[in-house]
């Protein structure tokens, strides 16, 4: 697992806390509803979205990044599982996956699962939101 124990004692040190503005957007769109992030790892982007006052649970195949999440925010339900066929209990206005995680669903089918799990969380007039970066197409192998 890539996501293991090594990375996750490290994760927050190498990673970028989320900008203002990406958190003050997630929250907007959350309303007064709840989101629920997909891969919400050790919390990067969840916790200052629940300091913000939005309720927000999440999933993660990684449990050692899990364990950093629940030492920092223990108001965060988070579950253990796959971001294409896990569900969480209750309906949510915002469903996000961020930082390029769509990626790590690495077959169309994968993606489209992902797709179909977040619809399936989402109360009527909810959002999905995916983060990622358009690659450059003179860097693609041909």
């Amino acid at each position: 697992m890539f996501f293991g124990e090594r990375v996750a004692a490290h994760y927050d040190n190498r990673s970028e806390p989320p900008a203002d503005e990406t958190v003050d957007f997630l929250a907007e769109l959350a309303g007064d509803g709840a989101a629920l992030e997909f891969a919400i790892g050790t919390g990067r982007v969840a916790v200052p979205l629940a300091e913000r006052g939005v309720k927000v649970a999440g999933m993660d195949n990684s449990e050692p990044m899990l364990r950093r999440l629940r030492e920092k925010a223990t108001e965060i339900e988070a579950v253990e599982g796959d971001m294409s066929t896990t569900r969480v209990a209750g309906d949510f206005s915002l469903v996000y996956l961020v930082f390029n995680t769509i990626f790590n669903l690495t077959t169309q089918d994968g993606q489209v699962a992902c797709f179909e799990n977040a619809a399936a969380h989402l109360q009527p007039g909810g959002r999905f939101v995916i983060e990622a970066r358009v690659p450059e197409i003179q860097r693609l192998p041909p």
